[in-house]
């Protein structure tokens, strides 16, 4: 049954699927992958929308396969719950609620990967390396704040963003040119390994009360590590190989 005004959901039900959200992948499955995760996040919004008894056909076209990068689900909540809301009052966007997912998907998941697995979070394991360099205990705190206060902020904002700008989301996201982004993360990433080789190098050569000239013999190790990168080895593998290649170093001498 259609009604005369669109739904609205008020801030308790946004905040449901913000805690929600974070069980998206609790319910993971070879056949659908996120879909149970996804139903249950946005469950909330619809039955603001369609009231306690969501609508059989609604259940199974939410029920349907659901695969994208975990932080950019609520984006792709936001924006469905408002085309529901729109269909609820009889609206017929250019693109419905199953189709929209559909298209989305996949490019999320990508852009997502790239940004968060391949950008935030080898940048934070080196930064928290670089302090823990230093002898502080601070290295793991700071590596889980830079790590997580990115991706938690994503969550929220991109659930309202999808709801207040529905597919217009799109060209939002478009314009912050997340890979773009993720590509000087890396590149960041690069040079902070560049700047801890060199800072272990001269430490070890004061240790071992050595000139610290001979801090010079690591830079083929660098121009090494620089050319990895430029082939496009992940970045976190160049983390795990510095942090390997050191405590390898350790060991020897």
């Amino acid at each position: 049954m259609k009604i005369m005004h669109r739904p609205k959901l008020n801030w308790l039900t946004f905040l449901r699927m913000y805690l929600r959200s974070f069980l998206l992948q609790s319910s993971w499955n070879f056949e659908k992958l996120q879909n149970l995760g996804f139903y249950f996040m946005i469950l909330p919004g619809l039955r603001d929308i369609y009231g306690e008894e969501v609508p059989e056909d609604v259940r199974e076209r939410h029920m349907d396969y659901f695969n994208t990068h975990p932080y950019f689900a609520t984006l792709v909540a936001g924006t469905t719950l408002r085309l529901e809301a729109g269909s609820r009052i009889g609206e017929e966007p250019s693109v419905d609620a199953e189709t929209y997912k559909s298209m989305v998907m996949a490019p999320f998941a990508a852009m997502g990967d790239a940004l968060f697995w391949g950008g935030v979070r080898p940048l934070a394991a080196l930064i928290g390396l670089l302090i823990a360099s230093q002898g502080s205990l601070w290295a793991p705190i700071v590596f889980l704040l830079i790590f997580n206060l990115p991706h938690l902020f994503f969550r929220g904002s991109g659930l309202m963003l999808g709801y207040l700008q529905e597919l217009h989301a799109i060209e939002t996201v478009q314009k912050c040119r997340l890979p773009d982004l993720a590509i000087r993360l890396k590149e960041s990433t690069t040079i902070l390994v560049g700047v801890l080789c060199a800072y272990l190098s001269f430490k070890g050569c004061e240790h071992q009360e050595l000139p610290a000239v001979w801090g010079f013999v690591i830079l083929p190790i660098v121009l090494l590590f620089a050319w990895l990168a430029h082939k496009g080895v992940s970045s976190l593998f160049l983390v795990l190989l510095t942090t390997s290649s050191l405590l390898l170093l350790a060991l020897l001498f």
